[in-house]
C-alpha cells in the first residue's frame, strides 16, 4: 500500500470552528492509523480576508488539541512560483487560455443567460481567440463540453457530473493569485496528498478539480468528503446554536481531550463505544464509518463527556489547567500541593474547570461570604451552643484529620447533645464555605486545615452572637 499522506488546509479569515476541527481531526487520525504523514497546509490566497490573527487561532488551537503536524505550515501565498509552472502546462497543453472579459460583460452575460433559461455560466467567448497575457487578464481552465467525470467518494459512494455543467473556471485572477480550485490541486499534487479528506460542502468542487489533475496527466488522490454538523435544529451549525471556536471551548474549561473525543463521534463510530483514548482511536479509525448523514451537535453530550475527563484525570494535571480561571476570578495563589487536594473534592461535581474554579472559591479565600439566605436559615442563634462545644475540641485535636473529625463531631453533636449531625454539619458547611452545596464536609475540613477551620468557625460563632 502506498504510504498515506493526509492534510489539514484552513483558510486563515477567522478562528477555527468546531466543523474544521473535526476535518483535522479525522485526517489526523487517518494518517496516524495507517502510520503515514499529516502536513498542515495555510490557504491564504484572499488577502483581503486572510490575517496573521486569524493563522495564530488556527495554530493555536491545533497546538491546544495536540494534533501535531508533520510538515509545515505550508503557506499558499509562498508558492506562487510553484502555481505559475503549472499554469504554463495548462497553457502550454492547450488546457488552459487567457480572457480579457470585464465584469461588467459577464454579469450581461449571466442576465441575459437567465432571461433566455440558460445556464448562467461562462459562454466560452474567449477560449479561441489566442489571447496572451495582458492588464485585467485572467486565466481560465477549458473544461470539456461533453462526457462525465465521477467522483468515488470513500464516504458517499460514486457521484456523477456532467461536464456540460461545469464552466470555464478561472485559474488566475487578474491580480496574478491562483483561485481556490487551481491551488489546492497543485499543493496536493506536489505534497504527494493521497487521501484529501474535507466537508462536503467542496463535493461540487472536486469534479473541477479532478479535471484539472486529468489535465496535467496526474493520478487523483482518494476523495472523503464528511456530512457536515447541524444544530439541534438541523440548521447548520452556527453561533446561534452556541460557541463554535475550538478556544472558546479552551476558555470555557473545557479539556481537549474530551473535545477530540466529542468531534470523532460526530459522524465516526466503532460499534457502541462513547469513549476512546488517542490510543484507541488512532487503532479504529476508518473512513469506513463515517456516516453519511449529517450531525446533531449537542452541547449536553459535549458537557457530559468532559466532566467525565475532568473527573478520570490526575488532580496535579489540572492544577496549572485551572490557574487562568483562578486569575480571572481573582483568587490568591495557593501551593500546587494544596489545589491538588482540593481538586481531587470536586472533581466527582464539576463539569468544566470553570466550574471547578468557581467551586474552589471557599478554599482558596481568606475570608469566605456568606450566602444571604444559607446563612439566615443556618447561621441562628439555636447553633451557638454547637459551635461553641466544637471549637475548644477542634482547638486541642493533634492530628487534624478526616477520621477524628468525624469522631469529634459525632461525640458533640449525637452523643453528647443528642442531635442528628446533619442539623449541625450544615450550619458548619456554611460557616467553612459560605454555601450550602460542597463536598463532603470532613473532605473539606482536613484540607483547609486547622487554622482556617477555627478562624472560620470563630467567625460564624460572632455572627450568630450578634443575632
Amino acid at each position: 500500500m502506498e504510504p498515506v499522506i493526509t492534510r489539514f488546509a484552513p483558510s486563515p479569515t477567522g478562528y477555527l470552528h468546531i466543523g474544521g476541527a473535526r476535518t483535522g481531526l479525522f485526517n489526523w487520525l487517518f494518517a496516524r492509523h495507517f502510520g503515514g504523514k499529516f502536513i498542515l497546509r495555510i490557504e491564504d490566497t484572499d488577502q483581503v480576508r486572510s490575517t496573521e490573527a486569524s493563522i495564530k487561532a488556527i495554530l493555536d488551537a491545533m497546538e491546544w488539541l495536540s494534533l501535531e503536524w508533520d510538515e509545515g505550515p505550508y503557506y499558499q501565498t509562498k508558492r506562487l512560483e510553484v502555481y505559475k509552472e503549472y499554469l504554463k502546462k495548462l497553457l502550454d497543453t492547450g488546457h488552459a487560455y487567457y480572457c480579457d472579459c470585464t465584469p461588467d460583460e459577464l454579469e450581461a452575460r449571466r442576465k441575459e443567460a437567465l432571461a433566455a433559461g440558460r445556464k448562467p455560466k461562462y459562454d466560452g467567448r474567449c477560449r479561441e481567440r489566442g489571447l496572451g497575457p495582458g492588464p485585467n487578464r485572467v486565466i481560465r481552465f477549458r473544461c470539456p463540453a461533453t462526457g462525465t467525470t465521477v467522483l468515488n467518494d470513500l464516504i458517499k459512494g460514486p457521484i456523477f457530473f456532467e461536464n456540460s455543467e461545469m464552466d470555464d473556471l478561472i485559474l488566475e485572477r487578474s491580480d496574478g493569485l491562483p483561485t481556490y480550485n487551481f491551488a489546492v490541486v497543485v499543493d496536493d499534487l506536489t505534497m504527494n496528498i493521497t487521501h484529501v479528506i474535507r466537508g462536503d460542502d467542496h463535493v461540487n468542487n472536486t469534479p473541477r478539480q479532478i479535471l484539472i489533475y486529468q489535465a496535467l496527466g496526474a493520478p487523483l488522490p482518494h476523495f472523503g468528503h464528511v456530512p457536515m454538523i447541524l444544530g439541534q435544529d438541523k440548521a447548520r451549525l452556527s453561533k446561534r446554536h452556541g460557541a463554535t471556536s475550538v478556544m472558546e471551548y479552551k476558555e470555557m474549561g473545557y479539556l481537549p481531550d474530551a473535545l477530540i473525543n466529542y468531534l470523532v463521534r460526530l459522524g465516526w463510530a466503532h460499534g457502541d463505544q462513547e469513549i476512546f483514548s488517542r490510543e484507541e482511536l488512532i487503532a479504529y479509525f476508518g473512513l469506513n464509518n463515517v456516516g453519511k448523514s449529517p450531525s446533531v451537535f449537542n452541547p449536553e453530550k459535549l458537557l457530559w463527556l468532559n466532566a467525565h475527563y475532568i473527573k478520570e484525570s490526575k488532580p496535579d494535571a489540572l492544577v496549572p489547567l485551572l490557574d487562568p480561571f483562578f486569575e480571572k476570578l481573582g483568587y490568591p495563589r495557593k501551593p500546587a500541593e494544596y489545589v491538588a487536594k482540593a481538586v481531587e473534592t470536586l472533581q466527582p461535581r464539576a463539569r468544566t474547570l470553570e466550574e471547578m474554579a468557581q467551586g474552589m472559591k471557599f478554599y482558596l479565600v481568606d475570608e469566605v461570604e456568606y450566602d444571604a439566605a444559607a446563612a439566615k436559615k443556618f447561621l441562628t442563634p439555636t447553633m451557638r451552643e454547637a459551635f461553641g462545644r466544637l471549637i475548644p475540641v477542634l482547638e486541642e485535636m493533634d492530628v487534624f484529620n478526616e477520621e477524628n473529625l468525624e469522631k469529634a463531631f459525632h461525640q458533640i453533636v449525637v452523643t453528647e447533645m443528642g442531635l442528628k449531625l446533619g442539623k449541625v454539619a450544615q450550619p458548619v458547611r456554611v460557616a467553612l464555605t459560605g454555601v450550602t452545596v460542597s463536598p463532603g464536609l470532613f473532605e473539606i475540613i482536613g484540607i483547609l486545615g486547622k487554622e482556617t477551620v477555627l478562624k472560620r468557625l470563630r467567625k460564624a460563632l460572632e455572627y450568630m452572637n450578634a443575632q
